[in-house]
């Protein structure tokens, strides 16, 4: 009976001191939670599993060790009035970067540069104030809108860049639009290269951000 005690007493201090180290191990890391929001160009319009923009860009960030996930929370389509009516369900408070990527649709359409440039200030707003970080990816008006249209258009994305403090990729499609061996048919959407391409020129920009939310 005094043997089985004593047993007993051991087992219980080990139980014990198991759980005080598992106590005092620090928690786990989550990983770095990134949205890639936007429209077509972001959602994949035309591509295979695997080939998107958001996909593409967490594979990339992985391979260099990042520990990351991207949600895709594109929209083929979508303005950046869309985008702005949207935000609330489409993504996450608790997304640690927030890539925004909108006005593709709005030149295309010939919307009023003033209205886009309104609509993507209240979304980089809203996500400051949820204290996210953005990085903010600009789009270059069509040529053939004329010069006044496209000085307008193409101003937006550095001057909000400058107002609210975000990062700023200039043009989400540098180096792919107009590139026919890396767009689709239609001469508008990235193919599965071109995507990549985009990824491979926006990543260093990206792991600078993952870096900062991971410290």
């Amino acid at each position: 009976m005094k043997k089985s005690k004593t047993s007993f007493v051991a087992r219980l201090v080990a139980l014990t001191a198991a759980l005080l180290l598992l106590t005092a191990l620090p928690a786990a890391a989550k990983p770095v939670a990134i949205v890639a929001f936007g429209d077509s160009l972001t959602a994949g319009y035309g591509l295979l599993p695997g080939e998107s923009f958001p996909e593409q860009l967490q594979a990339a960030l992985q391979a260099k060790g990042r520990d990351v996930t991207v949600a895709n929370a594109g929209v083929s389509g979508d303005t950046a009035a869309d985008g702005l009516a949207r935000l609330e369900w489409s993504v996450p408070a608790d997304a640690d970067i927030v890539i925004v990527e909108f006005g593709a649709n709005d030149a295309l359409r010939g919307v009023d540069p003033a209205l886009t440039k309104r609509s993507l200030s209240e979304i980089v707003a809203k996500l400051k104030e949820r204290g996210q970080t953005v990085l903010l990816a600009g789009m270059l008006a069509p040529r053939n809108l004329g010069d006044g249209y496209a000085g307008k258009f193409d101003a937006i994305y550095p001057a909000l860049a400058a107002e609210y403090g975000v990062a700023l990729y200039p043009f989400f499609l540098a180096g792919v639009a107009t590139d026919a061996t890396l767009n689709q048919g239609d001469g508008m959407h990235p193919n599965k290269t071109g995507v990549a391409r985009i990824v491979d020129s926006m990543l260093p920009e990206v792991e600078k951000l993952v870096a900062a939310a991971g410290d």
